[in-house]
């Protein structure tokens, strides 16, 4: 069994080493531990620290990616060198690296494929009051969109079966952690959460440029998942609320009409006849948009397919 700790990086010459000297050397299960650094355009010495510490496996962009990039192109360089489990990890040292044992032992035991390091969010000390209230407001508000359980979304310490890494897409160029769950959810892998600790601030995160900034993202990258995975129950409900404005306006039209002052609120149903018509169209395109996610599900076992099959060649070509 071959564990892959996967680490994005941008400029982290500083935090490295000390993420890189805290991971495990062996873990129960586990027979070996590999490490994938991803450098996301670093300008620094960060490839060269990595390569202090013996890391072989290092994946380099030429120019800032995103973490959204980073992040699948360390999930693909570790299935190619054979990850049975994935688990990605921060730069900057935020997670406690023995934690890892927390997250590798529900996929080790069978009864998960993806799972999700809750942190401790009101404990942390360099989190400010808002950040934590926002932490947990989207949190739940991901548990709303899901249907799942996750305690921590934004949480970035994760680990992922192989079955799991293989059926990743990351379509968001800004983060990956939201868009996962939704998918994770929809393609039927088993998402546990585990309670994890986090390490004293190192450096300040650089996700995002301010909390504005951090809440506008967050949520359209919510919504677009949402409408890419859930396309005919986000339309059949926007569909329905005009259908129901409609209906409305009508029932408000008949009543004054049978009243005998009708000629006063034609109005009425001048803006009846507009939502009504509005949820009827609203409503083909539900059935429009489920059609093509059906076509999306095949395309995605066809790529799943591929991937199998050319790993396996990648395999026997090692041999």
């Amino acid at each position: 069994m071959k564990l892959v700790i996967q680490i994005p990086c941008l400029n982290e010459e500083e935090s490295l080493p000390v993420t890189l000297a805290d991971l495990p050397k062996q873990l129960p299960g586990i027979d070996e531990i590999d490490i994938v650094i991803i450098d996301d355009g670093s300008t620094d010495r960060t490839v060269e620290v990595a390569k202090s510490f013996g890391v072989k496996n290092i994946v380099h962009f030429s120019s800032n990616k995103g973490l959204a990039k980073a992040f699948i192109a360390g999930i693909g360089k570790s299935l190619d060198i054979g990850a049975d489990i994935i688990v990605n990890t921060d730069a900057d040292n935020q997670y406690c690296a023995k934690d890892i044992e927390k997250l590798v032992k529900p996929i080790l035991e069978g009864h998960a494929d993806i799972v999700i390091g809750t942190r401790p969010v009101s404990e942390i000390k360099h989190f400010s009051p808002l950040k934590k209230f926002l932490q947990k407001l989207g949190s739940w508000v991901m548990r709303l969109l899901s249907s799942t359980k996750v305690e921590d979304a934004p949480s970035g310490f994760r680990a992922f079966s192989r079955e799991a890494a293989i059926q990743l897409n990351v379509f968001d160029n800004y983060s990956y952690t939201l868009e996962t769950i939704i998918q994770a959810k929809v393609k039927g892998l088993n998402i546990e959460c585990v309670d994890i600790n986090v390490n004293p601030e190192l450096r300040k995160s650089r996700l995002f440029s301010n909390m504005f900034v951090y809440i506008l993202r967050s949520v359209f990258t919510m919504l677009r998942m949402f409408i890419i995975y859930r396309p005919f129950r986000f339309f059949a409900v926007c569909g329905l609320f005009f259908l129901l404005i409609g209906f409305i306006l009508s029932g408000r039209f008949i009543y004054y009409f049978l009243m005998g002052s009708g000629q006063g609120h034609i109005q009425s149903l001048i803006f009846a006849s507009v939502f009504l018509l509005s949820g009827v169209q609203i409503g083909l395109i539900a059935v429009l948009a489920d059609l093509i996610s059906i076509n999306r599900k095949l395309l995605e076992d066809i790529q799943k397919r591929v991937k199998i099959d050319g790993l396996k060649n990648k395999s026997d070509c090692l041999k």
